[in-house]
């Protein structure tokens, strides 16, 4: 019997990430898990938190009670959406006085926001709910030919006193035991923990950019095949951006950024087009060829 998840795909995947959203559901199925579509889930407020917190509050609070309403559990995709609905759902349940006027709000919806839900980002289902033992189990193919990097993003672990100890800061190591099961070998290096700089992609490009370049540069020393995301945004800086960031810095990487669930559905043997290969910006021929 598999288990059940309402889906929160967020924003930016329907446009941007396809591929992350295609080769997540073939995962998913292939290791038992059912994801729900439900349409009225609407933007997680993670856009708007620093221009109005309570706005951005209630638009949290809101999609966590559709999913209550419908006895589901939240699986998330995109870090930012896991950090504000997470972050959002325990102010709610410390703050009576807050949950008090928000759900004054959330009458307008016909909806009410009780003690909330367990949510999660996809990978740590996979590490959690599903297991590294049943994954190995699942594997097809190893993938032991590759040598990757593994980028966790910010909002995946912090601030950490919202993830119950889920995993470290500082040193974290869920994803690199997430892509080692597949046979992959995940190196160590020193901009691992690094932002992206998509936060500040709007505010100063420049300084979005050497932020995602002084990434690439290391990687491209380090003779990887890819770098392995979980958040959607985190690749935009990193592959949509990647060609603004050659022109600019007069450099080329060619590095094909992968979302982890492409590099796990590799391993279960599901074929590239199947996890939405075609649809990454800097091909992964080399990588898919190596295999």
């Amino acid at each position: 019997m598999g288990v059940k998840y309402a889906l929160f795909i967020g924003c930016t995947i329907p446009v941007r990430a396809q591929h992350y959203e295609l080769s997540a559901r073939r995962v998913a199925s292939a290791l038992g898990i059912e994801l729900i579509d439900i349409e009225e889930f609407a933007c997680c407020g993670f856009p708007i938190k620093s221009v109005n917190t309570y706005v951005a509050t209630v638009l949290a609070a809101r999609n966590i009670a559709i999913a209550e309403e419908a006895g589901l559990n939240i699986c998330t995709l995109c870090n930012a959406c896991t950090g504000i609905l997470t972050e959002v759902q325990k102010k709610l349940n410390e703050d009576e006085d807050l949950r008090k006027k928000v759900n004054k709000e959330l009458e307008i919806f016909g909806k009410k926001y009780n003690k909330g839900v367990s949510i999660k980002h996809f990978s740590r289902i996979l590490y959690e709910n599903v297991g590294l033992s049943k994954i190995k189990e699942k594997i097809k193919v190893d993938l032991k030919k590759l040598r990757l990097a593994a980028h966790y993003g910010c909002h995946y672990l912090k601030p950490s006193e919202i993830y119950d100890g889920f995993d470290s800061p500082e040193a974290p190591h869920t994803l690199d035991d997430l892509i080692s099961v597949t046979g992959a070998e995940t190196i160590d290096y020193k901009t691992k923990l690094d932002c992206c700089g998509g936060a500040i992609l709007g505010i100063d490009e420049n300084i979005a950019l050497s932020m995602a370049n002084k990434k690439l540069s290391e990687l491209k020393k380090e003779y990887v095949d890819a770098l392995v995301s979980i958040c959607p945004f985190c690749s935009i800086m990193y592959e949509d951006n990647q060609r603004k960031i050659e022109a600019k810095f007069g450099v080329e990487y060619k590095l094909p950024v992968i979302y982890y669930p492409q590099l796990l559905g590799l391993a279960l043997g599901f074929k590239p087009r199947e996890l939405g290969f075609m649809l990454n910006r800097i091909k992964a021929t080399q990588l898919i060829e190596k295999l």
